[in-house]
């Protein structure tokens, strides 16, 4: 059965960059991964959150993709470029369908 997608591929128009960690490397800092152009629906609007450790962070915006941005990164973590401005990586979400297919990937950006 084919499912709708949520993130309708025609309202993503916002050019973005991704670069992604991977694993810890021999000298203890993540490695950056090859970074993935594609086009997204961007959202900058900025709202607080306050962390599991009680810490208040600002979240400046929210990127949604169609389908699974990295199938092979299962941890979605690093940094993004949208209009020249370079964001970190805050919160990841994978929207699934009933048969455990990716129908959207959500990141929210500090």
């Amino acid at each position: 059965m084919k499912w709708p997608s949520l993130v309708a591929p025609w309202a993503c128009k916002t050019p973005v960059t991704v670069v992604l960690e991977s694993e810890i490397g021999e000298d203890g800092a993540p490695v950056a991964r090859e970074p993935i152009q594609a086009l997204c629906s961007f959202s900058e609007q900025q709202r607080q959150v306050v962390t599991a450790d009680r810490q208040l962070v600002t979240l400046n915006g929210t990127l949604l993709f169609p389908g699974d941005l990295a199938p092979h990164c299962p941890k979605l973590a690093g940094t993004v470029e949208v209009y020249g401005n370079r964001w970190t990586i805050h919160k990841a979400s994978r929207g699934r369908n009933p048969d455990g297919s990716v129908n959207y990937t959500k990141l929210e950006v500090m």
